[in-house]
């Protein structure tokens, strides 16, 4: 298994945490939410509108996040999502999961602050 196969499973494990995460605090739309990935993992990770949105779709279905079209004057209208109570408690167990995975992971490989 190459390098990039990894990494694409580690992404695929971890972005239902990556985009709960990015909307706890803000109402985000999914371009938006795609560009911070990219900004703060500095390059390193990327989603394309091709598998972004449907996972938005399915977080939402899910009932974890809420859709909500916004209009603004002189912009397209986009999709802003917000985190419901059950996707906040679904964040938090996610959260608590990763930590203790990572921490795991450390101590198997020796890689401290994994």
């Amino acid at each position: 298994m190459g390098t990039k196969s990894i990494n694409t499973e580690w992404k695929k494990g971890s972005a239902e945490l990556l985009l709960l995460s990015l909307i706890e605090a803000v109402p985000r739309h999914g371009y938006e939410i795609g560009k911070l990935i990219e900004q703060r993992s500095q390059g390193t990770l990327s989603f394309h509108a091709a598998s972004l949105y449907p996972l938005l779709y399915r977080l939402e279905k899910r009932a974890w996040v809420q859709g909500k079209w916004v209009e603004k004057s002189g912009q397209r209208r986009r999709r802003y999502y917000h985190l419901t109570p059950q996707g906040r408690k679904v964040l938090a167990a996610q959260r608590k999961g990763w930590q203790s995975f990572v921490e795991a992971i450390g101590r198997v490989t020796g890689v401290e602050n994994a």
